[in-house]
């Protein structure tokens, strides 16, 4: 059976058996596929460095039918996250990317959209500076799997927000204005509603070079971990790490 050769990056592996590892894929021609490489432990020549996690590598692998597993028969590293230097705050960076794509993604479906998205935030995620480039990465994504709601109006009612004050709630959809939020809502700021808005207009590249402190943009970011979490059913284990980055 002939090879299939695709752009991937790569979500997570797992050992399997003594030199064998399992492979996560996000690939560009078929999505998330999961895999077998065999002897990676041992083969330099097939795979060195290629499978560190967000590495982005031309993959080689063949589909055996009624298999579910593929089996990997090399890799060849294309830009790699270790060419620079891996602080504390990029590591948890990187491990949130892998695990939002890993836990939102369909097997076999491809997306090229959310592949080029990724592709954009990992180069600008080359630093401790992460704020930024996280909290696009979040938007966008859940904007392309469909769970972002409107933040404009008021789910509840639908008056126009515009400059006045919203809320969000961890088990509801959309934002709510002050006459219908429900207890225990939190508040997302206009400023950050219009952060989104302008996100959604221009490239990830635009917003580099400028101070983006922890701040900044944190109220957006816990409403799409919300929403994302109650999509997936589960805590996502990077979002509680990210919340200790950068506190005293």
């Amino acid at each position: 059976m002939a090879l299939i050769e695709s752009e991937a990056i790569v979500l997570r592996t797992y050992p399997l058996r003594e030199a064998d590892l399992l492979v996560t894929l996000f690939t560009r021609v078929a999505g998330k596929v999961k895999g077998v490489a065999r002897s990676a432990k041992k083969s330099k020549r097939r795979f060195g460095g290629a499978l560190e996690p967000l590495t982005y590598v031309r993959a080689f692998y063949d589909v055996r039918e009624r298999q579910e597993l593929v089996r990997l028969d090399a890799c060849e590293v294309l830009e790699s996250p270790l060419a620079s230097e891996v602080g504390y705050a990029r590591a948890v960076a990187l491990a949130h990317v892998a695990e939002l794509l890993d836990e939102l993604l369909p097997d076999h479906e491809a997306n090229d959209a959310v592949f080029r998205l990724t592709l954009s935030v990992l180069r600008m995620l080359t630093g401790d500076e992460i704020w930024m480039p996280v909290t696009y990465f979040d938007l966008w994504l859940t904007r392309l799997v469909g769970f972002l709601p409107e933040l404009t109006e008021c789910v509840a009612c639908g008056r126009a927000l515009n400059g006045s004050r919203a809320y969000f709630h961890a088990l509801a959809d959309g934002l709510m204005c002050v006459d219908d939020k429900r207890l225990a809502s939190s508040e997302i700021s206009s400023e950050s509603r219009a952060l989104a808005a302008h996100m959604f207009r221009a490239p990830v590249e635009s917003f580099g070079g400028a101070d983006w402190p922890r701040s900044q943009g944190a109220d957006l970011r816990k409403m799409l971990i919300q929403i994302l979490q109650r999509h997936i059913e589960k805590k996502l284990v990077t979002a509680g790490m990210m919340e200790k980055i950068g506190r005293v």
